[in-house]
C-alpha cells in the first residue's frame, strides 16, 4: 500500500502538496491507479482537490489510464459536491471526449448542462463553458442550449465568466 490518501492530505489547500510525486509513481507502475482513484472518496477535500490535479496530470501524461475509469468518472465522481472535482470533470471530458462512447457522451453533456445551470464557483463555470462550447461547434442542439446560459453568464459581475461567455457566445 502506497498510502496514497495520507500522502496528499495537509498543507495549504491550495497547495500540491505530494501530487506530482504520486503522479509519478502512478505513471511508473499503472496498477497504482485504482488506489490513487479511491482517493476521490476521500473525507478530506484537500485529498480530493489533490486527486483531480493528479488525474489532470496524469490524463495530459497518458490518458490511456484513466479510459477504463471513465463510467466511474461520470457516474460516481459526477456526484462529488465539491467545485474542484467539477471542474476537473470539464477539463477531462474535454480531453477524453473523442475516447467516449455515445452514451458516455451523453451522460457528459447531462453532467456539464447541471453544472452551467446550477453551480456557482466561477472556475466551473469557466471550465464547464469551455468545454460545452468546443463541443457545440459540432453539435447544434447543444449550441442552441447554450447560447442562452452564455448570454446570461455574458451578464455576470465576475469579469473573467463575462468575458469568457461573451468570448464563446461570439464565436457561433
Amino acid at each position: 500500500m502506497h498510502d496514497f490518501e495520507n500522502r496528499l492530505k495537509g498543507g495549504h489547500p491550495n497547495s500540491l502538496g505530494n501530487t506530482v510525486e504520486i503522479v509519478e509513481e502512478v505513471l511508473k507502475a499503472p496498477s497504482l491507479f485504482e488506489e490513487l482513484f479511491r482517493c476521490y472518496f476521500s473525507r478530506d477535500e484537500v485529498v480530493r482537490l489533490r486527486v483531480s490535479n493528479a488525474m489532470k496530470r496524469i490524463c495530459r501524461a497518458e490518458k490511456t489510464l484513466l479510459l477504463p475509469y471513465l463510467d466511474r468518472f461520470l457516474n460516481e465522481i459526477s456526484g462529488i459536491n465539491q467545485a474542484s472535482t467539477q471542474w476537473t470533470l470539464a477539463q477531462l471530458f474535454l480531453e477524453l471526449g473523442k475516447d467516449m462512447t455515445t452514451s458516455q457522451k451523453l451522460k457528459a453533456v447531462e453532467i456539464l448542462k447541471h453544472n452551467l445551470e446550477h453551480h456557482q464557483d466561477w472556475i466551473v463555470l469557466n471550465q464547464t463553458m469551455a468545454t460545452l462550447g468546443k463541443w457545440a461547434k459540432t453539435d447544434n442542439d447543444l449550441e442552441a442550449w447554450l447560447q442562452p446560459h452564455l448570454e446570461r453568464l455574458s451578464k455576470d459581475e465576475r469579469k473573467s465568466l463575462a468575458k469568457k461567455a461573451m468570448k464563446l457566445r461570439n464565436k457561433k
